[in-house]
């Protein structure tokens, strides 16, 4: 019998606790939110209410349940050291990187830095700024006014910004980088690339990895990949592990650049990264540039990739502890899959909090993951819901092509009565033809 702490509240954490519980062994689930998720309650022993930001709270809850080990779900306390606390206070090992490694995905200069030492392939021209002397230079000479900003604080900063989306020129982009520079002692700049998007997560031990099939994510709020940037409305992924613009080499230059980088940290750190190595890749005509990385499973990435493990997650939580990811051989279930997210109406600028909505229970395809929302009833026909403002509900789709998970995803859709909003073209077929027909251009050009 295994007995597992489980730490967040949201969708993917209400997929991780599924994984958990699914494994062959038996499981006891403890849960430390910061509020009650109703999938994660159900499944769980016991339910902790409280901030995920305070350590000592959670420690002494880990103290009362005596875990196995931990598993981190959200990207904040990861970078704020709460496998470092736990390890130190309580001797209890996470699935999740050591604060130091997790800088790969707290601060955007490390990870640049150090790409460029120690060669690693598909890093973009960029510079780390600690003042605002050259910048001006940089984006008109460098970069051709074609240009990314982002803020390097740890946790909680300003973000990421593009020219000619949010900011219309050169001297807007002084601005941004001076505002960042304000807040902490330096800005990444680089140059705004122009392809598609893929992710590519990996379980990783220190030293060998274990790749998921790769998952696009749509940010945009609107159909068509329009409107404002958002926390994410839905991912796809298709049976065969790749995506329908991507070719072979691709995905192995993206699985070599993953390869390195998990060196390059050990290397740089002297501590090996254990977790969720997350890298975020664009396809480009001059082939695979990483994005970003992240130092834990995406929203919504966990609950397309998840659900298509053929090995038993618990083990492989074990093996990233033991560092022996290695035996195992890394399969999945040959099938497509298509999350989508009900959201707000309003979201993601002026989303209405506090609104009440109705999830049937009825026989229909689609998985059900609550993210941020509060039950207020529960009957045997359905969940009467709060909407907290974020992302609420998020519906995955199985089937033989993204096509027919994507109908089975949107069948959750339809069981929600209130105020929703929702895409209706995660992994239609006309959105699939308009990426591969953009790639196969910028491979002509």
């Amino acid at each position: 019998m295994r007995k597992i702490l489980l730490i967040g509240n949201g969708a993917r954490e209400h997929a991780l606790a599924e994984a958990l519980i699914n494994s062959k062994h038996q499981v006891e689930l403890y849960a430390f939110g910061q509020a009650i998720n109703p999938g994660i309650k159900q499944l769980s022993i016991q339910y902790k209410v409280g901030s995920s930001s305070d350590f000592e709270a959670i420690s002494a809850f880990a103290s009362e349940v005596s875990p196995d080990f931990v598993v981190i779900g959200p990207d904040d306390p990861i970078g704020q050291g709460l496998g470092d606390f736990l390890l130190q206070h309580n001797n209890l090992r996470s699935v999740a990187p050591l604060k130091i490694t997790a800088q790969l995905e707290t601060s955007k200069a490390f990870t640049r830095e150090l790409m460029a030492k120690y060669q690693i392939p598909g890093l973009p021209k960029f510079k780390v700024f600690h003042n605002a002397d050259g910048i001006s230079a940089f984006l008109a000479d460098e970069l051709g006014g074609n240009f990314v900003i982002k803020y390097d604080g740890l946790l909680g900063g300003k973000g990421v910004k593009l020219s000619g989306e949010h900011l219309p020129d050169i001297n807007a982009g002084v601005a941004f980088a001076e505002e960042c520079l304000a807040d902490c002692d330096r800005v990444v700049i680089e140059e705004k690339l122009v392809g598609q998007e893929f992710s590519l997560l990996a379980l990783a031990d220190g030293e060998n990895l274990y790749t998921f099939p790769a998952v696009q994510d749509h940010k945009r709020a609107y159909n068509g990949d329009e409107g404002p940037n958002t926390g994410g409305m839905g991912t796809y992924s298709d049976s065969d592990g790749s995506l329908p613009f991507l070719e072979a080499n691709d995905l192995q230059d993206a699985r070599q650049i993953n390869q390195q980088i998990l060196k390059a940290v050990k290397t740089e750190t002297g501590t090996p990264f254990t977790g969720v190595l997350y890298g975020g890749f664009m396809v480009t005509s001059n082939g695979v540039r990483v994005i970003e990385y992240n130092a834990r499973f995406g929203d919504p990435e966990a609950m397309n990739l998840l659900n298509l493990l053929k090995d038993d997650f618990v083990e492989l939580c074990e093996a990233i502890l033991a560092g022996d990811l290695n035996k195992f051989p890394a399969e999945f279930t040959k099938q497509a899959t298509v999350c989508v997210y009900a959201v707000p109406k309003g979201y993601p600028e002026n989303p209405q909090k506090g609104a009440i909505i109705k999830l049937n229970k009825g026989d229909y395809p689609a998985k059900v993951y609550f993210a941020s929302v509060n039950l207020l009833n529960e009957t045997d026909a359905y969940y009467e819901l709060e909407m907290s403002g974020s992302r609420a509900i998020a519906f995955v789709g199985m089937g033989a092509t993204i096509e027919e998970a994507r109908e089975q995803a949107l069948t959750g859709l339809g069981q929600i009565e209130g105020p929703i909003e929702y895409r209706t073209d995660i992994g239609s077929g006309a959105i699939l033809q308009a990426k591969i027909k953009m790639m196969q251009n910028l491979r002509n050009s």
